[in-house]
């Protein structure tokens, strides 16, 4: 598909125009999101067009006009083509998501990510998910991993009015449980010592709540999916600044434990990178805080 875009925009751009723009567009439903600079934003209508053109199911396209930000993780987004809308459904795995792109944050880029940490969860596991938005990784550890339960938190509740639908929609009620609220307030309170995994999902605030991940998990331990944002020059490797990272926090906190696997999910910009490690703790001290 991508490659059907260029054919198309190669004819009204110039080169390096064209590299510009056609790097970084995401799909959510029936809504296309396109990232243009702003000193490019004349062929804004050029380029709805030829994803219109390309993707057939596509109905809305929106500019992202500002960087993810906030508690929210929220995204200023400008209409360009289609539909003046910023709600939409979309179907990943057999699940599917109704989401707001104005009002919660969702990245269809996490897709293999989200199924890789499903197929992970064994059955009969206790999940607690620190950062659920509206409910994906979630769900999709209940359908395809068959958790028991994922207790699901989210500060944002326009995320969990999502998350209780799609709780709904994909008939998962008995084993995801929807909480809003600070994840770290939530499990001092109500989920101490009862997870079998931990999901982390939120790489500005991870490292912080690090240790209420600990605190969450069985006394005998369990899983913590950690993510983070990293640097990396051409001669570093982001994985490993970010396990060195942990490392040391773990060792802080009393743990024993190790990191079979860690991988970069995303580049998210020059130098930057998403990684996500698979942390094991094999036994905590009761006494983290």
């Amino acid at each position: 598909m991508k490659k059907n875009l260029r054919s198309v925009l190669k004819e009204k751009l110039q080169p390096k125009e064209l590299g510009r723009v056609f790097r970084s567009y995401d799909i959510v439903g029936d809504i296309a999101v396109i990232r243009v600079p702003e000193n490019l934003a004349k062929y804004n209508p050029i380029i709805a067009e030829a994803i219109m053109q390309t993707h057939k199911h596509v109905k809305t396209v929106l500019r992202l006009a500002g960087a993810v930000s906030g508690d929210f993780r929220l995204r200023q987004l400008e209409w360009i083509a289609g539909e003046k809308k910023t709600h939409t459904f979309h179907i990943e795995f057999g699940c599917i998501f109704k989401v707001d792109l104005e009002r919660c944050y969702f990245s269809p880029r996490l897709s293999f990510e989200r199924m890789r940490i499903a197929r992970l969860v064994q059955p009969n596991e206790t999940v607690v998910n620190m950062f659920a938005g509206v409910g994906s990784f979630s769900i999709l550890m209940a359908k395809h991993g068959r958790a028991q339960k994922v207790y699901s938190i989210d500060l944002n509740p326009s995320a969990v009015e999502f998350m209780r639908e799609n709780i709904r929609l994909n008939r998962v009620a008995s084993q995801v449980a929807p909480m809003l609220g600070d994840a770290k307030h939530i499990i001092n309170k109500q989920l101490l010592n009862l997870a079998d995994r931990v999901l982390m999902p939120l790489p500005e605030k991870a490292y912080e709540y690090l240790n209420y991940a600990v605190l969450t998990l069985k006394p005998e331990g369990g899983w913590i999916h950690y993510y983070d944002f990293e640097h990396a020059l051409k001669d570093e490797d982001p994985v490993e600044k970010v396990k060195a990272k942990i490392v040391r926090k773990l060792q802080e906190l009393g743990a024993e434990f190790a990191v079979p696997f860690g991988r970069v999910v995303r580049a998210t910009g020059p130098n930057w990178y998403q990684v996500v490690l698979d942390v094991r703790i094999i036994t905590k001290k009761s006494s983290v805080r």
